[in-house]
């Protein structure tokens, strides 16, 4: 009886650990996350402020659309990268919340 009162605690701290592990994980990936859409952010808004200057000193129609294309061709291609960038936080974040599980898989199949 008490053998299985043992068993049954450490079982149950061993599932604790492993919670505290997962969550752990989970603070730093969504900290990681959360600085880099703040990172980005203040990168776009700085941009945006830039052409809105650039956009003000120009004397021509062509030279705005010039300004405005090369603006919108850079946010594009900024927003590509911040999304494969944010895809690869959110894989790793998943895969190191996993982790702590997976000494259970084998206990699983028993």
């Amino acid at each position: 009886m008490i053998q299985n009162l043992e068993s049954f605690t450490k079982q149950g701290q061993e599932n604790f650990d492993t919670a505290l592990k997962t969550v752990n994980a989970m603070t730093k990936g969504f900290q990681e996350i959360a600085k880099e859409a703040a990172d980005f952010s203040k990168k776009q808004f700085e941009t945006s402020a830039a052409t809105a200057e650039k956009l003000m000193a120009t004397k021509s129609v062509e030279k705005a659309f010039e300004v405005q294309a090369d603006y919108m061709k850079g946010s594009y291609e900024a927003f590509v990268a911040q999304a494969t960038r944010m895809g690869e936080l959110y894989s790793d974040l998943a895969k190191q919340a996993y982790k702590p599980y997976e000494a259970f898989a084998p206990k699983a199949a028993k």
